[in-house]
């Protein structure tokens, strides 16, 4: 795809998955995602043709403009969009494929001091909900969904939806039928067991206190008798 046609896709992908966007020329002219994405693409240039510092530098232009962090050497595919953005980070060996969307708070990042892929690989069509930290060499699988604040440390399967410190799966998406299935949460499960048997306990200590309230009232003392005369 050219440069003009790849550019024409990012707004394209604004308009289409935001409400909010109004016209291409908001989005241009309002919309830190699409700065950042273009600043990442002059960097990304740059970096491959080994002029590193400059490469850093524009980068660094770009995170202070728009309050997204994207390292020049991570791969980013088409129709990318970052939603409002700040506070996004993407690390140097970061992979991501056509058609994602990331909210803002999202980090991409890595563990390793090696130099080496260290940093997360996003197929086609992934959402990454606000506040969420990918961390390492891990892979998302296409479609999958990354709920809000959740880490993921290991690799998500495709059409999965993972929530949770450290992230689980805890549903699939059919793509192809719009449907979802929701998969058993032993975790949850537990809790909510715990939560309706601390309920039960508080009605049967409820219960004692009335029950010994009343045989308290039951067995008061009468009063004295007044003393003859």
């Amino acid at each position: 795809m050219g440069l003009l046609q790849s550019i024409k896709r990012d707004i394209q992908a604004a308009l289409e998955r935001d409400p909010a966007a109004t016209s291409a020329l908001e989005v241009v002219l309002c919309y830190p995602g699409f700065h950042a994405r273009q600043f990442h693409r002059l960097a990304h240039w740059l970096y491959n043709r080994r002029l590193r510092l400059l490469a850093r530098i524009v980068s660094h232009v770009g995170r202070a403009v728009t309050g997204i962090e994207i390292h020049p050497g991570a791969r980013i595919g088409e129709g990318l969009f970052i939603d409002h953005g700040m506070g996004v980070v993407i690390g140097e060996t970061t992979e991501i494929g056509d058609n994602c969307h990331l909210y803002q708070g999202v980090t991409l990042g890595g563990t390793s001091t090696k130099r080496t892929k260290r940093h997360p690989t996003l197929g086609n069509n992934v959402v990454v909900g606000a506040g969420a930290q990918i961390i390492g060499a891990v892979r998302i699988g296409d479609n999958a969904r990354i709920g809000a604040g959740s880490v993921v440390v290991s690799d998500v399967p495709p059409n999965a939806t993972v929530v949770g410190v450290p992230g689980h799966v805890v549903a699939y998406h059919d793509p192809g039928n719009d449907t979802v299935v929701r998969l058993p949460d032993p975790e949850w499960d537990a809790l909510r067991s715990l939560e309706e048997r601390l309920a039960r306990l508080e009605e049967r200590l409820a219960a004692l206190e009335r029950a010994l309230d009343e045989a308290k009232g039951t067995s008061a003392p009468a009063g004295k008798a007044p003393k003859g005369g």
